[in-house]
């Protein structure tokens, strides 16, 4: 018999319990809030990036302790939150950068920034030359104000496209 439970997010319901309590202390009321796509995308945009710099954080971590093991930090890979934003992020080495922004409640782009100024994309299986300069995630409300987030239609998987994009920024940072 399997005994792991799966886990369930409570945060919905907690947020909804500390808005009630906000209501009632401030005496503005707000009922159609939950309705609005663009309050839901701002909220699931912010946490779909919280959960790729999580992930880009472990990773990076980890590329980080088995090259230190052979002691050279100078092939580190930095990580750095750019000011101004919520919670963008960038990925820094060897003069490359990948910046991961959200650009509006619902496209987070992802794209390499060369010193020299050139921009691009990670490659893809069917594409041969990274022919757009960045990638963008979209959002897709559905039913009941379920988001998803796709990448051209298809839905994404963090760990997935992490994997993609960190091995892609590997390779073009090896010397």
């Amino acid at each position: 018999m399997d005994t792991q439970k799966e886990v369930i997010s409570t945060n919905w319901i907690e947020s909804l319990a500390l808005e009630e309590i906000t209501m009632e202390e401030s005496g503005v009321i707000n009922f159609s809030e939950h309705l609005d796509p663009l309050h839901m995308l701002e909220a699931s945009s912010i946490e779909f990036m919280e959960n790729l710099k999580e992930r880009f954080e472990i990773y990076v971590g980890k590329f980080n302790e088995l090259r230190s093991n052979q002691g050279d930090n100078t092939k580190a890979i930095k990580m750095f939150k750019i000011s101004n934003t919520v919670n963008d992020f960038m990925l820094f080495r060897n003069s490359l950068k990948l910046v991961v922004a959200r650009r509006s409640a619902d496209v987070i782009s992802l794209g390499f920034l060369s010193n020299a100024g050139g921009l691009f994309a990670a490659r893809l299986n069917y594409e041969p030359d990274s022919t757009k300069k960045i990638h963008e995630i979209r959002a897709h409300v559905g039913a009941f104000n379920n988001i998803h987030w796709k990448f051209n239609g298809e839905d994404v998987d963090v760990d997935s496209l992490v994997r993609h994009y960190l091995t892609e920024f590997i390779k073009h940072t090896a010397r």
